[in-house]
């Protein structure tokens, strides 16, 4: 089996990592969270001769999600997660995003929501789903054992964690969430996250102040 191989596609005034996840043989891949820049996104994938077979969003904020409704118009493939929980926030993109002043934004329904414990895959590639709620409500992470990798979305950042102090955040929920979701994948588990660069989850156990006593 081929190694599953990563894009990165900064995308909206938040710089946010949309990731195109896909294996080098078959060209088969899913695009994670599309926050916006569709036509960036879509010139990426014919560029790389991608096929995507979903979308899945990690969780409902404007910079993850706005570009989603768009993507899968273009693509016809199905729009995957994240938890229920995060409806709320999926109903409220364009609003928000007019907060902002951001043009192009749309809300959103999710074709199938996640619980903990949910398997996907892009082809023979499997990934576990673990419901991380904290940053918000409904967040999920996607988990490659085989590879052992993980999509961490917002839950976790190189020498940070993710912000609580918007709608449905909770501080304490999310660092029992790192604590309880996170941490158990293993030290040598690397990570993309929402924005910026990836770490390794040993590191970040060592080295971040956030993570520190849990």
């Amino acid at each position: 089996m081929s190694m599953l191989q990563a894009g990165i596609i900064p995308v909206t005034p938040f710089q946010q990592n949309c990731t195109i996840l896909f294996d080098p043989q078959t060209k088969e891949g899913v695009v994670v969270d599309p926050g916006g820049d569709v036509p960036k996104i879509l010139e990426v994938i014919q560029e790389q001769g991608l096929d995507i077979k979903a979308i899945w969003l990690t969780h409902g904020h404007l910079d993850h999600a706005g570009g989603a409704k768009d993507l899968k118009a273009a693509l016809g493939v199905e729009i995957i997660g994240p938890h229920k929980d995060d409806l709320p926030l999926l109903e409220r993109i364009e609003t928000q995003a007019a907060t902002y002043g951001i043009d192009g934004l749309k809300s959103v329904t999710p074709d199938r929501w996640l619980n903990d414990g949910d398997k996907l895959s892009i082809g023979a590639h499997e990934f576990e789903v673990y419901h991380t709620p904290g940053h918000a409500p409904g967040h999920v992470i996607y988990v490659n054992r085989a590879q052992k990798f993980a999509h961490l979305g917002d839950v976790l950042f190189n020498g940070s964690i993710g912000r609580t102090d918007l709608f449905g955040g909770d501080h304490a929920q999310l660092l029992h969430s790192i604590k309880t979701k996170v941490l158990p994948l293993g030290d040598d588990v690397g990570f993309i996250c929402g924005h910026g660069p990836g770490s390794r989850i040993g590191d970040e156990r060592r080295s971040n102040p956030f993570l520190q006593g849990l």
